[in-house]
């Protein structure tokens, strides 16, 4: 009886061996794409409605819909990474052909930049040296120049491989977009196992979390983007698509525009006359802080979730995950307020109600 014992003691050993090497190999394998997954999931959920909206127009046509939407999302992802080579290609034919006809010039410094305050008298002075003595500018600013076009070039790679790797989100989120409705009944089947009576409930709030906050975050950002690049474009600013492209990078991240228009305002103040830069400047300070008043209310329209606990998600998420924690903070905030929330309601009467019933 004792050797039964033992051997099925060992036989269990060895299957649960086996069974965690294959879930690790499985761990290890899946672990690279698991952002890719994730933002796939983020980007179907948030635009499923768009999705069941085009299929509809389209006669039902799944396919043609999912299809137009991934090629969409690819054209957002990969167009900048082509304009980039593409324009970064011709930049350096340009300077090698400079550099070997000899005719490699900086061009003067532009008008207004030295009564820029604190640092415009050191600006237009190494501009200058650059433009008279570009080589002797090089050996004196070689290694710094050298420092930063690094720092710069890493940071433009690491933002063209999250592109790419947004890119296979999108791919991914257009073969999620059929099985859908499939996928989520199965996830709130599981959610009910583990969050028994609500986790159907707790996978519908996620869904709807998802969505407030693509519009809360994205959707206010991209509009105080088309705000702030028609507010430059009306007053002349140089590159007012590009400012405004950096807007709404910031703006994504939590940070704002502040970053962009209040350089611009500096140099509106030393380049515009007086009444233009006061016009300018009065128009700025609203628009810098419109997401402060458009973004709580495009994130808590629609949901019980206090507004508080969502952007405490958005912030805390941001700071721990990243920009993809933009999304999975206030999920899980949410989440973990609706459980605590029913564990303060849960009276000592139900809890044992809940304990007999479980036995």
């Amino acid at each position: 009886m004792e050797k039964t014992q033992d051997a099925k003691i060992v036989d269990l050993a060895i299957r649960l061996l086996f069974l965690g090497l294959f879930l690790y190999s499985a761990l290890v394998m899946v672990a690279p794409l698991a952002s890719v997954v994730i933002w796939a999931t983020i980007l179907c959920v948030a635009l499923y409605p768009v999705f069941d909206w085009l299929q509809g127009k389209l006669g039902g046509r799944k396919s043609l819909a999912a299809t137009i939407l991934v090629l969409l999302g690819l054209v957002l992802t990969l167009g900048p990474i082509a304009t980039a080579v593409s324009g970064a290609a011709e930049l350096g034919s340009d300077f090698a052909e400079q550099a070997d006809s000899g005719e490699l010039k900086i061009p003067p410094a532009p008008e207004g930049i030295k009564e820029l305050p604190l640092v415009g008298s050191k600006i237009a002075d190494v501009w200058t040296m650059f433009e008279r003595n570009l080589d002797g500018a090089l050996a004196k600013y070689g290694a710094q120049i050298l420092e930063i076009t690094k720092s710069l070039f890493g940071r433009v790679l690491g933002i063209g491989i999250g592109l790419l790797g947004l890119a296979l989100s999108v791919i991914i989120m257009g073969a999620l977009f059929s099985p859908g409705p499939n996928l989520v009944q199965g996830l709130q089947r599981f959610a009910n196992r583990v969050f028994a009576p609500r986790g159907g409930e707790f996978v519908t709030l996620a869904g709807a979390t998802i969505r407030n906050v693509t519009k809360g975050v994205i959707g206010v950002a991209a509009i105080q983007a088309v705000v702030v690049w028609i507010l430059l474009a009306v007053f002349g600013i140089g590159s007012a698509a590009t400012l405004a492209f950096v807007c709404l990078i910031l703006s994504i991240i939590q940070i704002g525009p502040g970053l962009v228009l209040l350089p611009v305002a500096i140099y509106a103040w030393s380049s515009m006359s007086g009444g233009a830069a006061l016009v300018f400047t009065i128009l700025a300070v609203p628009v810098a802080i419109m997401d402060s008043f458009l973004r709580p209310v495009s994130i808590s329209k629609g949901l019980e979730t206090p507004m508080l606990v969502i952007l405490i998600g958005v912030l805390g998420g941001m700071m721990a995950y990243g920009l993809i924690g933009i999304f999975m903070g206030p999920v899980l905030f949410a989440v973990f307020y609706e459980l605590f929330k029913v564990w303060i309601d849960a009276s000592p009467d139900t809890a044992e109600a809940v304990e007999g019933a479980a036995e």
